[in-house]
């Protein structure tokens, strides 16, 4: 496929949205960014080569498309429309690490709620985010003998090996957020990885960061490195950044299980050692804010400070990320993830591994959830959770003759 030199971004990711292939998606998203000069990372296998813009202004009126497309609520539905019956007879082994993340949480009830319109009783496994505790209880997953087996976080090479086996006896495997990008797992017993495309996630969350000031910003990002799908978050937000003239001060590696132990700690240390250079936080999870807003507070870099502090996170939308957004309380957003949505996608493609169809290659439009949209797609109810009738399309999957 070929793409042109100079791409508009804001139109670009309009296209993006429509393109059927999450390939597809990201070479067009890495030649909109090459071209505002904002270029990829190689983690992403792309290396645009920037267009110069004499005009300042009109980079960051792009820019600001592309905070505006991601940001539009009520995005019709683009994902399947047909596939097969539902399979019957079929049980599920859920496998959740750590289920004081929202995120995870958030998609194990989407895969519940599913799986009972499917009619497959589920099983659920968790570990407290721990290397051990992921041994030990993956391996009660497997042992539980289920036709399909759907893990939910984690680094799928470090799942890939316990795995291996129960994929030869044909078990059926499907993970979410367990690989840098969506689709396809390479050479791993996982089929498939539910996502949203992380290349954007990243790229949307550092751009609204920067748009406002036209780069200025001092920033800090939380991320755990031990994780692929959240190191390539971080990599990409980097790239940004430092494409756009932003300052990185300073990037902060705690692993999501020590998040409660370490945040608070590690945010005080960061206040004292950046004090009024520090702007903004990035984080590849909400779960950080929620341990370091009370640091934040106590030293007096409150939203009504003269030095204010604004958080933004490349996921996932969690109901206390939505609390502060709505109350303008340190966070301005959060590039939510339909986490319900999700677990629906999880059982879908289930599905189609009992029937033997191969994978759709939907990947959920990335959304800016901020104080002007969060009335809509489910922001109410505490979480987002699009209205585009995904439930009643899959259930007439499942259902069809």
């Amino acid at each position: 496929m070929q793409y042109p030199t100079v791409l508009g971004a804001g139109r670009a990711l309009e296209q993006i949205k429509h393109d059927d292939h999450p390939n597809d998606r990201r070479r067009r998203f890495c030649v909109a960014l090459g071209c505002l000069g904002f270029g990829a990372t190689p983690a992403f296998g792309a290396n645009p080569t920037p267009s110069p813009m004499a005009d300042k202004n009109a980079k960051w009126l792009e820019v600001q498309e592309i905070v505006a497309a991601a940001s539009r609520p009520g995005l019709e539905w683009r994902g399947p429309t047909t596939g097969p019956k539902a399979a019957s007879g079929k049980t599920i082994a859920l496998w959740a690490d750590n289920l004081r993340n929202g995120g995870v949480l958030g998609v194990a009830v989407g895969v519940r709620e599913a799986a009972r319109q499917i009619g497959w009783p589920v099983r659920l496994f968790h570990s407290d985010g721990t290397r051990a505790g992921m041994q030990a209880s993956l391996a009660n997953a497997i042992a539980a003998g289920s036709s399909g087996i759907i893990v939910l976080a984690g680094d799928h090479r470090q799942m890939d090996p316990l795995l291996r086996d129960a994929a030869g006896n044909g078990t059926k495997i499907v993970g979410w957020h367990v690989a840098a990008s969506p689709g396809p797992v390479p050479a791993s017993p996982i089929s498939v990885n539910i996502s949203t495309d992380q290349l954007e996630v990243a790229s949307v969350t550092a751009l609204a960061a920067l748009l406002p000031t036209r780069g200025d910003a001092g920033i800090v990002i939380f991320t755990d490195n031990s994780i692929e799908i959240a190191r390539a978050k971080s990599e990409q937000m980097i790239a940004v950044i430092r494409g756009a003239g932003g300052t990185l001060l300073e990037v902060v590696d705690i692993p999501l299980a020590a998040v409660p132990q370490k945040v608070p700690d590690a945010t005080s240390a960061l206040l004292l050692r950046h004090g009024a250079r520090w702007t903004h936080a990035l984080a590849i999870n909400d779960i950080y804010f929620d341990y370091a807003v009370a640091q934040m507070t106590s030293q007096g870099r409150s939203g009504h400070a003269l030095t204010p502090l604004t958080l933004l996170s490349a996921g996932d939308g969690s109901a206390s990320a939505i609390l502060r957004i709505m109350a303008s309380s340190f966070q301005s957003c959060t590039v939510a993830e339909p986490l319900n949505l999700h677990g629906w996608q999880l059982i879908d493609e289930m599905n189609r591994l009992f029937n033997g169809f191969g994978p759709t290659n939907f990947v959920a439009p990335t959304h800016l959830l901020t104080r002007a949209n969060i009335a809509y797609d489910g922001g109410p109810r505490m979480m987002f959770d699009p209205d585009n009738g995904y439930r009643d399309n899959y259930r007439h999957i499942w259902s069809a003759a």
